[in-house]
C-alpha cells in the first residue's frame, strides 16, 4: 500500500480519539499535503499529467513478481495510468492460459500479442523474439507510455526491452545485476544495457549493476516485490489447499514440490538431469506435485519423459501446468522438500525455510539461504535420491536476503521520483562508484546490522550491532528462571529491537544468540546448560525465532562467541590460530585454528574451564575437583571470599560490606588491592591455576596467541605470564598472553556469527 494510504489510515485511526473540529482539521491538512504530492508529481512529468506505466508479463513466474507492483499502481490513480500488455505463455493453453488469474485479479488487460512459435527449440525461441518485435510497436505506438516496466531475463522481455529501447521509452528493468548460471544471465545483463532505471532485490545485484557502469542514481535496492506478499502468506486454512493439489491423505511437510526447467545451453544433459530426478522421486516414494516445465526449448521433451514414466496417472504424482501464486506460496511453504532447478527454489522458498535441493548449473550462482543444498553435478538417481534423504522434513530459518516485504512502497516512490524531463540518453558511469549508494535516501543511509543475544546467568541482553562492530542500542533484563518465561522474554526483546533498528535505520541481517553450556550449532539447539541457567536443556531457539521475525539464527556458546568476536574485531583479527579464555562467573573459552571456529565431535572442544590443574582441588560446578573454574571463576572467588568473611577476615581498613549486600568476588579483589594477605593470597592461588591451564593449552595446541577476556582477566594477566615462564616448555614461552579490549565480546561474537555467515552450501 502507497504511503499517503498509509498516512490516512493512521489520521482516521484517530477518529475515535479526538473531537469533530480538531479531527475535520486534520483531514483537512491531509488531502492539501496529497494534493500538494500530486501537484509535484504531475508538474515533473510535464503537462500535469499522471505518468502512464505498461506493464508487460510474459508467463506465470515474472507476473508473480509484478502483480504487487500492479496492485500499488492501482491502488494510486490519482498519481498513474496502467496499461498492461499480455505476451508469450501466458496465452496458450498447454501452459494453463495463465492470463486468466491476471484477469481474475482483475486487471484490465489492454493488450494480447501471441508471440509464441511453437517448436520448444532454440530456433523457436528465435522466432518468438522476431516475432514479438514485429508486434510490438503497434502496439507501443498506440499506448505511448511513459515508463515500460520489464521483469527479469525471459528471451520474451529481450524483446520487450529492445522494441521500448528502440521506440524512445523509458524502461525500468525488475531484478537486475543477478546472477544464475545459464544463457539468462546473458539475456538479463543485455536487458540491463537497455534499460533505463534498475529494481535490483539483493546488494550484491546491487554492486553487479554498479560494476556493470550502471548510472547509480538509476538503481533502486528495494527487494523482490513477491516477498511482499510472502512475508505475510501464513495462510490459516492451508491444508485445504494442499488437499485440493495432492489429495485428503496428505499431510504438511509430508510432500514434495518439483519444478524443473531445460537448461537451452545444454538441453540433452537436462532433460537427462529431469529423468534421474524423476526415478529418484520414484524410489523416495512421497506424493509429489510436478509442474510442467516453462516454454525454453527443451521443455517439449521433458514432458515426453514425464509421459514415458507415468508420471500423470502414478498415484503418487500429481503433474499440472499451473498453480495459482497465492496456493503456491501455501504449497511450497508447507512442503517437506522442493526440488528443481526454478530460481523460485532459490529465491522465494528461502523466505518459508523450506529444504530445497537445487539441481544443475540452472540457479548455481544465486544468492541463496542456508536451507538450498546444491546438486551441481546431478549426474547418477542415487546422488538425487541422498539429496532427498537429507533435505525431506527439515526446516531451516527464513531467509530475507531477497526482501523484508517493503518493496512495492519503495518501488513506488521510486516511480515518482522520475522526472519525464530529463534527457532520455542513458549515461553510464566509468570507473565503478562507490557501494551502498541508492536512490532512496533510506537505503543510502541504512546500516547493515545484527540481532545479539546474551543469555547470561544473571542477565539476558539484546543488541543491535553494527558490521563495523558498533553496539547501536542495548537492552537488559533479569534472565527469568523458567524456560517459558525466558523464551517469551527473548521472542518479546527481540521484536522490540528489530522494530526499534527500523527506527534507528538499521537492516538486521538475522540473530546471533550466545549462550552458556553445550550448544549444537548447526541445529540452533541448547543441548545441556550450565546450572546457572536453569531449565535450558534440548532447547530448540532457531525456530521459534525464525518464525518470529522471519530471519535466519544462528546459536552456539558463550565461550566460542568471545572467541568469534576477537577474531572479528579485537586482538585476534588476521591471526590464523589463537585461543580466547573468558573469566567470568564461570571460565569458557574458544579456539580458532586455521581461521576458523573449533566445535568438536560432540560439540564439547574449547571446555577449558574443566581443564584439571590439580588432583585434589576444590568441588567444581561440572561434578569434578580441580577444574580451572574452581579456582579462578567469579563463583569461585565469592566462595572463598564469603570464607573469609564468615571468619571476619575478610574486611580491611578502608571497606565495608552493607547488610543488604551478598559478598561477592569484588569484595574480595577489593581487599587484596586494599592489602588483605589472605585475599591477595586466594588470587594468587586462582591466577596460578589459570596460569597451568594456559601452559596446557600451550603444549596442546601451540596457538600464536592467548587472549584473556572477561571482568577477572586484567587481575589474572601478571600472575598467568609468570607461571608460564617457570611452567612452559621454552619453544612456547615467546607465544603472547594479552588482556582483550571488547567490551562485550559475548554480544559481539553473537553479531559476528550472523555478519560473517556464508551461505551457499554444496553437495
Amino acid at each position: 500500500m502507497s504511503e499517503h494510504l498509509d498516512e490516512w489510515k493512521f489520521i482516521t485511526d484517530l477518529h475515535n480519539k479526538e473531537g469533530g473540529t480538531e479531527m475535520r482539521g486534520k483531514k483537512e491538512l491531509y488531502f492539501k499535503n496529497l494534493s500538494k504530492q500530486k501537484k509535484q508529481v504531475m508538474e515533473k512529468n510535464g503537462n500535469n499529467r499522471k505518468l502512464r506505466v505498461c506493464v508487460a508479463t510474459c508467463n506465470r513466474a515474472d507476473y508473480s513478481k509484478l502483480a504487487p507492483i500492479m496492485f500499488g499502481i492501482k491502488m494510486e490513480p490519482e498519481f498513474f495510468e496502467l496499461d498492461v500488455v499480455v505476451l508469450g505463455s501466458h496465452l496458450i493453453d498447454d501452459y494453463g492460459n495463465t492470463y486468466r488469474m491476471i484477469e481474475q485479479d482483475d486487471f484490465d488487460i489492454n493488450t494480447r500479442l501471441h508471440t509464441i512459435v511453437r517448436g520448444e527449440d532454440e530456433a523457436a525461441m528465435v522466432e518468438s523474439v522476431g516475432l514479438a518485435l514485429v508486434k510490438l510497436p503497434d502496439v507501443l505506438n498506440r499506448l505511448k507510455p511513459d515508463i515500460m516496466i520489464v521483469h527479469g531475463d525471459r528471451f520474451d522481455a529481450l524483446a520487450l526491452a529492445t522494441s521500448a529501447a528502440l521506440m524512445n521509452i523509458r524502461i525500468l528493468h525488475i531484478e537486475g545485476g543477478e546472477v544464475s548460471g545459464t544463457i539468462d544471465d546473458s539475456i538479463r545483463h543485455a536487458i540491463t544495457k537497455l534499460a533505463h532505471y534498475h529494481v535490483c532485490c539483493t546488494r550484491s545485484a546491487e554492486q553487479h549493476l554498479i560494476s556493470m557502469c550502471e548510472d547509480h542514481d538509476r538503481i533502486l535496492l528495494a527487494g523482490c516485490p513477491s516477498y511482499d506478499k510472502l512475508l505475510s502468506a501464513k495462510n490459516k486454512d492451508y491444508m485445504s489447499i494442499i488437499r485440493m493439489w495432492l489429495g485428503d491423505d496428505v499431510k504438511s511437510k509430508d510432500y514434495i514440490v518439483a519444478l524443473q526447467h531445460p537448461v537451452t545451453t545444454d538441453i540433452k544433459h537436462s532433460i537427462k538431469m529431469f529423468e534421474l530426478t524423476l526415478d529418484a522421486l520414484i524410489s523416495f516414494n512421497k506424493r509429489t506435485l510436478v509442474l510442467f516445465p516453462n516454454i525454453d526449448a527443451g521443455s517439449k521433451e521433458m514432458v515426453r519423459v514425464m509421459r514415458k514414466k507415468g508420471i500423470e496417472h502414478h498415484p503418487n504424482f500429481r503433474a499440472v501446468k499451473h498453480v495459482p501464486f497465492d496456493q503456491f506460496i501455501q504449497l511450497v511453504a508447507h512442503a517437506g522438500c522442493m526440488i528443481g532447478n526454478s530460481s523460485c527454489g532459490v529465491r522465494e522458498v528461502g523466505a518459508f525455510g523450506t529444504p530445497v535441493i537445487n539441481l544443475g548449473t540452472r540457479q548455481i550462482g544465486r544468492e541463496t539461504g542456508e536451507n538450498v543444498l546444491h546438486v551441481r553435478d546431478a549426474d547418477t538417481q542415487d546422488k538425487i535420491l541422498q539429496a532427498l534423504h537429507l533435505q525431506f522434513g527439515k526446516q531451516y530459518p527464513c531467509s530475507k536476503i531477497y526482501g523484508d516485504g517493503n518493496a512495492v512502497p519503495r518501488i513506488l516512490k521510486f516511480l515518482k521520483s522520475i522526472d519525464l524531463q530529463e534527457p532520455l540518453q542513458k549515461k553510464f558511469c566509468f570507473p565503478p562508484v562507490k557501494e551502498n549508494i541508492s536512490q532512496d535516501i533510506d537505503h543510502i543511509l541504512e546500516t547493515l546490522s545484527a540481532l545479539a543475544v546474551d543469555l547470561g546467568g544473571t542477565n539476558l541482553r539484546v543488541a543491535i550491532v553494527s558490521m563495523k562492530g558498533e553496539i547501536v542500542k542495548k537492552y537488559t533484563q533479569f534472565n527469568p528462571k523458567t524456560y517459558e518465561e525466558r523464551i517469551n522474554l527473548i521472542l518479546q526483546m527481540c521484536v522490540e529491537a528489530a522494530a526499534e533498528a527500523v527506527k534507528l535505520n538499521c537492516r538486521i541481517l538475522g540473530v546471533g544468540i550466545s549462550t552458556g553450556g553445550r550448544v549444537n550449532p548447526r541445529e540452533g539447539i541448547v543441548l545441556h546448560s550450565t546450572k546457572l541457567i536453569q531449565e535450558w536443556n534440548s532447547v530448540d531457539l532457531r525456530t521459534p525465532l525464525s518464525d518470529t521475525l522471519h530471519l535466519p539464527v544462528w546459536v552456539d556458546n558463550d565461550g566460542n562467541c568471545a572467541a568469534l568476536a576477537e577474531r572479528k574485531f579485537g586482538q585476534g583479527k588476521g591471526l590464523e590460530n589463537f585461543v580466547t579464555l573468558i573469566t567470568g562467573t564461570g571460565i569458557g573459552g574458544g579456539i580458532i585454528h586455521q581461521h576458523e571456529l573449533i566445535h568438536g565431535s560432540s560439540f564439547c572442544a574449547a571446555e577449558l574451564g574443566h581443564l584439571v590443574v590439580s588432583l585434589d582441588g576444590p568441588d567444581c560446578s561440572c561434578g569434578s575437583h580441580g577444574c580451572i573454574e574452581a579456582y579462578a571463576s567469579g563463583m569461585a572467588l565469592q566462595r572463598e571470599a564469603k570464607k573469609l568473611h564468615d571468619e571476619d577476615l575478610l574486611l580491611v581498613e578502608g571497606m565495608s560490606v552493607p547488610k543488604d549486600e551478598a559478598v561477592s568476588a569484588v569484595h574480595l579483589i577489593q581487599a587484596a588491592k586494599l592489602g588483605n594477605v589472605k585475599a591477595q593470597s586466594i588470587l594468587r592461588t586462582a591466577g596460578t591455576a589459570l596460569g597451568l591451564g594456559v601452559v596446557n593449552i600451550l603444549h596442546t595446541i601451540n596457538p600464536s596467541l592467548v587472549i584473556l577476556s572477561g571482568v577477572l582477566a586484567s587481575h589474572y594477566i601478571h600472575i598467568v605470564k609468570d607461571v608460564i615462564r617457570q611452567q612452559a616448555l621454552s619453544s612456547v614461552q615467546d607465544v603472547d598472553v594479552v588482556v582483550s579490549d571488547l567490551v562485550d565480546p559475548a554480544l559481539l561474537g553473537a553479531a559476528s556469527m550472523v555478519l560473517d555467515y556464508t551461505t551457499r552450501r554444496i553437495c
